[in-house]
């Protein structure tokens, strides 16, 4: 008998991942969201059943997961924990990408009740690179230091901002508002989003620039490093224009008055943005991820270094935030579906990579899907 499966959004990313499950004979696949746009994309020969449905109500969501085997959520960060909570109470199992600002992990003992088993931040930062820092940290008698680098871009660079974003206007502008949670001496510590900059080189782009995000988010209670952040990469000067719009005040969400009309510069600043930060279509981009790791492991300083870039796939017109983003989330869906990881509760993908052969499957499957991750592990010296 078939599995059944339900995504939740059907953005950029969501398609994909719907698509991806669709592909798998073993499935039988449904898209829900409330954009028909979105819905008309996946219908032309694909065997995606659409649902057209306001997916902010959780009522909703619990009725049409009602008949599924396993739940996928692509939807925005606004919306994602009461989301997160339906599926739960109904039972489910759920992968979930959509990077919630409060704590997942809150769930847990709602999950447990339940039997509802939940992986949430399964994208690709949050997501395969906590599941990097995790199998790194499970071979290591203590973890003293883990870095993170992650960041999309388009292949050729254009004024003003070169940068695209292929995510919902609110949760890229996140990214220079949100302040950042790092660790440091074993401590955690606030800082202001878009600090700490420096440059880096990576030898399929050249030069780049990095600067603080909240992206370690479940990493920080969940293992034990005395020093570990992470930090966006963009094009060199992104930086610069960032501060100047925040500082100027067009990332404020309190309301302002002009000429009689209250707006929240937020959404004023999003709708002049988003039009020139649109991929077009068939438009070439790139995913890089670095995670490094360094710690003590049986006596000698060793140091795991993963390594991604991935690009657009012109033969699937997949964009390569989607596909690096959407099949980690499709693979633990799998996972789940068939039971091979059935225990209650709400975990974060570095837990996942801490049991057995769990961050081989998930390497040896992104690369049966062209999404390479290179592993190097050696001595630093002394």
């Amino acid at each position: 008998m078939k599995k059944r499966a339900i995504v939740l959004g059907c953005g950029l990313v969501g398609a994909t991942m719907a698509r991806e499950l669709a592909a798998d004979p073993e499935f039988e696949v449904v898209a829900a969201d409330f954009a028909q746009n979105n819905l008309d994309k996946l219908r032309n020969g694909s065997g995606i059943r659409t649902i057209r449905v306001d997916l902010s109500d959780p009522g909703r969501v619990k009725e049409i997961i009602g008949d599924q085997d396993v739940v996928l959520g692509a939807l925005p960060s606004r919306i994602g924990l009461q989301t997160l909570e339906a599926v739960i109470r109904s039972g489910k199992c759920y992968c979930d990408i959509s990077f919630m600002p409060e704590d997942a992990m809150q769930l847990d003992s709602l999950a447990k009740k339940h039997a509802a088993t939940a992986v949430v931040d399964c994208g690709v930062s949050p997501g395969l690179s906590n599941m990097m820092v995790g199998h790194a940290v499970s071979h290591m008698d203590r973890a003293d230091r883990a870095d993170i680098y992650v960041g999309g871009l388009p292949k050729v660079r254009h004024w003003p901002y070169q940068y695209k974003a292929p995510f919902a206007p609110s949760d890229v502008i996140e990214e220079y508002t949100r302040p950042a949670r790092i660790v440091e001496n074993g401590n955690i510590v606030v800082k202001p989003a878009l600090s700490d900059p420096e440059l880096m080189d990576f030898p399929q782009v050249g030069t780049l620039e990095a600067f603080n995000t909240d992206g370690l988010r479940t990493l920080l209670g969940t293992v034990r490093v005395a020093n570990m952040r992470e930090k966006t990469l963009r094009y060199p000067g992104h930086i610069e224009l960032m501060r100047v719009l925040r500082e100027t005040g067009f990332f404020d969400q309190n309301e302002i008055e002009v000429k009689g009309v209250k707006v929240r510069p937020r959404d004023v600043t999003a709708k002049l943005l988003f039009p020139r930060w649109t991929y077009d279509q068939g438009e070439e981009e790139f995913t890089i991820l670095r995670v490094s790791v360094d710690g003590l492991e049986g006596g000698k300083t060793m140091r795991y270094t993963y390594d991604l870039y991935d690009e657009y796939d012109r033969t699937s017109g997949t964009s390569s935030m989607a596909r690096t983003t959407g099949f980690p989330c499709v693979i633990v869906a799998r996972m789940l579906a068939h039971r091979r990881f059935a225990e209650p509760g709400v975990f974060p993908p570095e837990m996942l990579a801490q049991r057995n052969g769990v961050f081989e499957f998930m390497v040896d499957e992104l690369a049966r899907r062209g999404v390479v991750v290179h592993t190097n592990v050696r001595e630093l010296p002394e």
